[in-house]
């Protein structure tokens, strides 16, 4: 079987299994947030913290639930790893330093999981397992729940109440991640992949000295990590480990489980609006974006550019030989599109084109499927801006889901959208023209831009997948990567909340003859153009002087 055979055979597979678990495990999700039952385990650990999951917030008290949890989650995390070496489980390893403690909690609670570190010679199972596996979890759900309070805002009017934050949360964790989460790690554990508390042990001798390995619970942080769309691997090589995804089609489980909630919150969202057509038409543009995206790349890797390529049936540099080039562009575009990070290549090895796909990738707003929970409100807000646009076009006031886009809900848009490119561009120009940064880049021109272009991308979109090449263990990047992931996970979530509220407020419009059909494909295909022209105009000057033209040099 030829090497494009089987890369396609694999994406029909893994888009066969995403059409099957679609519809449960959507319908399933919006009984879990439209449910008032509280299960026994929920009780205590709303009882535990204080909570009242009966208790309905407006946008500004839901901010403050978002904002609180977040705070105290980097604080702990920040201490776990700074208290280190004198806890149990640390296998030995020292405290991590103060920057890079500060740059991984905030990295883990920002769903971002970007690492400046190699895991198995800095963490200790403690670590490890209970803080930055707990944080998989519950970062996930965060993102869930903001989801969430922006669908209620759609779907509900005359009120500006949202939810109950404490209530979401549990939910999300409780119902949704833990269960999948167990079965996922038994068919991990069942391909191969470690799942103990094994402490660090020789594996060989080799003339130039020993090879040593720790184990872990690697299983279960492996899925939350692809589940949650996390990324943070136990091991530095990440997905590309056989400790972490030891067989082909482990490595098309994780795409499955990196995919399925994004995808499935498609058909949450409709259920919850009472318009199964409106989840369809932002599926429809999910689907479009990341199939495009996923030939096009394969179409990169695998064209011959030479005798090398010729003999190597592509561009086989820094990509796993268990999983070779198509499974390898598989996972590249689903980590990408989404806010996972997790990789099983070498993503500075790809094409120049390839890394030019990556990046555009994140910079779409990572919507495609996206995020746990972030891809739905990123593609909802860029909905907003698709109808925003139609009504210019007509000279019609803009509606959607019956509920009117004014000059407030279109600023608060307008903030969503300027917030990562101004965190990316800005950070990625300070490192440019100061001297120190630029000692980091291991290579020089174009692709030393694209270095450090990708890992405020990366950072700022809460992504946490690195283009390698680059030093990043360094104060500047510690910091400053930490403060983009931060601000770009947290004021984005400010104007959604702020967004929500406004739009729980308002009384519903009846549709009219003139009303724009937000279900049709004509709407869908004005969707995907809005998203990549928005994208283009953004950041096309800063991809020309990186990927674009290490490509067209090539």
């Amino acid at each position: 079987m030829s090497p494009v055979l089987a890369g396609v055979l694999q994406l029909l597979a893994l888009t066969a299994a995403l059409a099957l678990a679609y519809r449960p495990l959507g319908d399933y999700m919006a009984r879990v947030y439209s449910s008032e039952k509280h299960y026994r385990p929920e009780k205590w650990i709303y009882k535990a913290i204080g909570a009242n999951p009966s208790a309905q917030m407006r946008w500004p008290a839901y901010l403050r639930g978002v904002l609180a949890f977040s705070a105290v989650s980097v604080l702990f995390l920040y201490a776990l790893q700074r208290a280190q070496g004198v806890l149990p489980g640390s296998l030995g390893f020292a405290a991590i330093d103060p920057d890079q403690a500060f740059n991984t909690a905030a990295s883990f609670v920002a769903n971002t999981n970007w690492q400046s570190y190699a895991g198995e010679q800095a963490m200790g199972h403690l670590v490890q397992s209970g803080g930055l596996a707990v944080q998989n979890f519950v970062s996930a759900a965060v993102g869930m729940a903001v989801a969430v309070a922006l669908v209620r805002g759609f779907a509900r009017s005359r009120t500006g109440e949202l939810g109950n934050f404490w209530s979401d949360l549990v939910r999300g964790t409780v119902r949704i991640l833990l269960p999948i989460s167990v079965i996922g790690a038994v068919v991990l554990v069942a391909c191969g992949a470690i799942q103990n508390f094994a402490a660090i042990h020789e594996v060989g001798q080799f003339a130039g000295g020993s090879q040593q390995w720790n184990g872990g619970a690697v299983a279960s942080q492996e899925v939350i990590k692809e589940l949650g769309t996390n990324g943070g691997g136990y091991f530095n090589a990440n997905s590309a480990h056989p400790f972490e995804n030891p067989t082909p089609f482990s490595n098309l489980f994780e795409i499955f489980l990196i995919l399925v909630i994004p995808f499935a919150l498609t058909r949450t969202f409709g259920r919850m609006v009472g318009s199964l057509r409106q989840g369809y038409a932002l599926l429809a543009t999910m689907a479009t974006i990341w199939l495009g995206f996923t030939a096009l790349m394969m179409w990169t890797e695998f064209a011959h550019h030479g005798p090398a390529f010729e003999v190597a049936g592509g561009a086989m540099e820094g990509k796993e030989t268990r999983f070779g080039i198509g499974a390898s562009a598989i996972f590249s575009v689903a980590t990408t599109l989404t806010s996972t990070g997790a990789v099983n290549s070498f993503h500075s090895s790809f094409t120049g084109l390839g890394g030019g796909i990556q990046l555009l990738g994140m910079q779409l707003g990572e919507i495609a499927p996206g995020g746990v929970g972030s891809g739905l409100y990123g593609m909802l807000i860029m909905a907003i801006i698709a109808v925003f646009i139609a009504g210019l076009m007509v000279g019609r006031t803009p509606e959607y889901l019956g509920k009117k886009i004014g000059t407030r809900q279109i600023k608060l848009a307008a903030c969503y959208i300027l917030i990562t490119p101004a965190l990316v561009l800005c950070f990625t120009a300070a490192a440019m023209a100061l001297p120190t940064p630029g000692n980091s880049m291991a290579n020089p021109g174009a692709h030393g831009f694209s270095e450090v272009l990708y890992a405020y991308t990366s950072g700022a979109n809460n992504n946490g997948s690195a283009f390698a090449g680059l030093n990043a263990d360094t104060q500047w990047f510690n910091s400053t990567i930490g403060i983009a992931m931060l601000l770009g996970r947290f004021l984005p979530i400010v104007f959604v909340l702020a967004l929500a509220g406004s739009l729980a407020e308002q009384k519903p419009v009846p549709e009219t003859a003139g009303t724009l059909r937000t279900d049709k494909p004509l709407y869908a295909g004005l969707l995907v153009g809005t998203i990549l022209i928005i994208t283009g105009l953004t950041y096309f000057p800063a991809l020309a002087l990186g990927p674009l033209a290490e490509g067209l040099a090539s």
